[in-house]
Order: C-alpha cells, then sequence, then structure tokens
C-alpha cells in the first residue's frame, strides 16, 4: 500500500488537477449507519472533462459515496461542493445540471423509447419544441431509429442500458454518475456504451462511473479504489500500475497448483494467482522481487521459471487492500 501514489486525503492531487478546475471537491466525507462506517473520511478531487473511476467490491462504499455527492445521502460529516455548489444545502440546485444512471433499469416499460424520453424531458421542464429537437438528436445518436416505438421492456439488456444513458443526458448535464451501469449487460454492449461515455467527455461532461471490471477501471482518466469505505488509492492508471513495478513476478510450472500452494507460504508474497497455465505473484516489496520463489519451488522438488511481470491493475487492487490488511494485522498485532 505504501508504494502506491497518495490518496487525495494525504497530499494534493497532480498539476492536472486544481481547485479551479474541480467539478467536485470533497474533504473528510463520511456516512455512518450506526456502528457501520460506510464511508470514513473520504477526499476527492475530480476534474473537468474526465471520466473519473470509482474500483471497488460490493459493500467498499462505492453507492453510498455517489449518492452523497448528489446530494441524495446527508453525510455524516465532511465537506462537498460539486458544482461550485455546497451539499446537501444546494442539492435541489444541483439536480438540475446533473444525471444519475444506475445499475438497474429505471425507466418505463411499457413505454416505447420515444415515450421514455419525451417523458423525462417533460420532468426535466424542457420546453415542448426543444425537447422534441433534443429527443430527435438523441434517437439518432443512441441509434434508436428503427426502434422509437418499441416498448422498452421488450429491449434487450444492452439497448435498455443506451435508453437508460439517453434518459440521463436529457437535459444535457454538466456532471454524469453511473453506479455500475455496465453489470447486466454483455461485453460488446459493454464496450458501445463506454465508446458514448467518451463521446460525452469530449464534449464536456464529466464522468464519474463506479465499476467492479477491471478491464473498465483501465479506461478511466483517473480512478479511485475504494476498500471498506477507506480510499485506498487514487490516481491515473498509469501512475497507479507504475507504482507497482517490479512487484509483480510470472512463474511457469508444469504442476501450478502445487506450486501455488508453496509460493503463498513464501515470506513477502502478498498473493498467487493462476492465469491459465502460469503464476502471477505479486510482493509485498519490489526490492525483493523474485528472490525466494525458485528456490522454494525447487527445494519442494518443482521445476519452474520465474519471471518479471508488468503490474496491472488487479495488481494495484490486491495490493491496497491486502496490504492495508497486512498493515493493519500488524497495527494490532504491536498495540
Amino acid at each position: 500500500m505504501s508504494d502506491l501514489p497518495a490518496t487525495a486525503a494525504s497530499k494534493p492531487r497532480g498539476g492536472d488537477v486544481d481547485g479551479e478546475a474541480a467539478v467536485i471537491k470533497a474533504r473528510g466525507m463520511s456516512k455512518h449507519f450506526g456502528q457501520l462506517r460506510a464511508v470514513d473520511r473520504v477526499d476527492l478531487t475530480v476534474p473537468r472533462a474526465c471520466v473519473y473511476g470509482f474500483l471497488g467490491p460490493n459493500g467498499s462504499g462505492k453507492s453510498t459515496t455517489i449518492r452523497m455527492l448528489c446530494g441524495l445521502l446527508t453525510p455524516t460529516a465532511g465537506d462537498i461542493e460539486v458544482l461550485g455548489l455546497e451539499i446537501p444545502q444546494q442539492a435541489e440546485a444541483l439536480r438540475r445540471r446533473i444525471g444519475y444512471m444506475t445499475q438497474k433499469f429505471s425507466l418505463f416499460e411499457d413505454l416505447s423509447v420515444r415515450e421514455n424520453l419525451e417523458f423525462l424531458a417533460a420532468v426535466q421542464d424542457i420546453p415542448k419544441a426543444p425537447a422534441r429537437r433534443r429527443v430527435d438528436e438523441l434517437i439518432e445518436q443512441y441509434h434508436f431509429g428503427d426502434r422509437q416505438k418499441q416498448l422498452a421492456g421488450t429491449m434487450s439488456g444492452g439497448q435498455k442500458q443506451r435508453l437508460a444513458l439517453a434518459g440521463a443526458v436529457i437535459h444535457e448535464p454538466e456532471l454524469l454518475f453511473l453506479d455500475e451501469p455496465t453489470s447486466a449487460v454483455d461485453p460488446e454492449s459493454r464496450r458501445d456504451f463506454w465508446e458514448k461515455l467518451f463521446e460525452l467527455a469530449d464534449a464536456g461532461t464529466t464522468l464519474l462511473v463506479s465499476t467492479h471490471y477491471m478491464d473498465e477501471a483501465e479506461r478511466c482518466h483517473r480512478l479511485a479504489i475504494l476498500d471498506r469505505g477507506v480510499l485506498v488509492a487514487d490516481g491515473t492508471p498509469a501512475e497507479l500500475t507504475g507504482a507497482l513495478a517490479g512487484r509483480a513476478v510470472e512463474v511457469r510450472a508444469a504442476q501450478p497448483r502445487k506450486a501455488q500452494r508453496v509460493l503463498v507460504e513464501v515470506p513477502g508474497v502478498l498473493s498467487v494467482a493462476q492465469i491459465g497455465n502460469s503464476l502471477r505473484v505479486l510482493l509485498e516489496h519490489a526490492d525483493r522481487a523474485g528472490d525466494g520463489l525458485a528456490e522454494a519451488l525447487r527445494a519442494a522438488g518443482l521445476e519452474a521459471e520465474v519471471d518479471k511481470a508488468g503490474a496491472n491493475l488487479e495488481d494495484v487492487f490486491v495490493a491496497a487492500t491486502r496490504g492495508r490488511e497486512t498493515v493493519s494485522a500488524a497495527e494490532e498485532h504491536a498495540s
């Protein structure tokens, strides 16, 4: 964990993110439900026109954080500023300027594509003539030209997600929150969906996207990793993976399952995962890269090749979360 880029809580963000350019600024943001600390003193700075990713397992606090930033949930502590507005005090003023899309399809399944978009335009108080133009524009942009009369409930999962995204941007929000938006769609639909997100970012929209897919996290301009309500890493994907240089090792063994059982017991090994016929080993420290791995395997009568490997975001996630567990355990033992 100590080798990863510092979170916003511990140092200012990089030169491409400053207070003036930030769309979201949160300091000490916390939410407690009784004794449960769902979000614990999280600091965030999100720049304009950025695709900012939230990575974390279920229960890590992603949805709770998004709901606080939207003004839908009152924080227990902390200061939140979104689009220059103080949240939750000015949440009502914020709602006209943001879009919000959840993982569950939330439009009307017994209305057609066009009827859903027309209804959402009316909810946003868009006048009839501009609303008609905007609906026509979205139907073309999101490829619903031959489906605009189709009932939403009869569409595929990917089509529903595209319709939900079109509905979320009907009023052209400055900031769009997406809470695990692709969890129920196939890989091709996910890829197409992300193309739409980048089109929005290119047009100046800021997007905050929560996900538990590593391939989606790699697409983001910047990325925050949450673990049990705590922000454990924050930076660009390149910064986060670069901080683990020398800590990832590939082991090719004739008996990978036996080799895995040996390697997990080697001091300094944080995790061992089988990838096909090889093993990916993540070390606690780069200065011990590969030391002892080959020796331990030979001592167990196993032949293997041990080579350095480039770190990926899965390694970052494991280092941030399991590394934190190691530090916590050491602190508890010391006390």
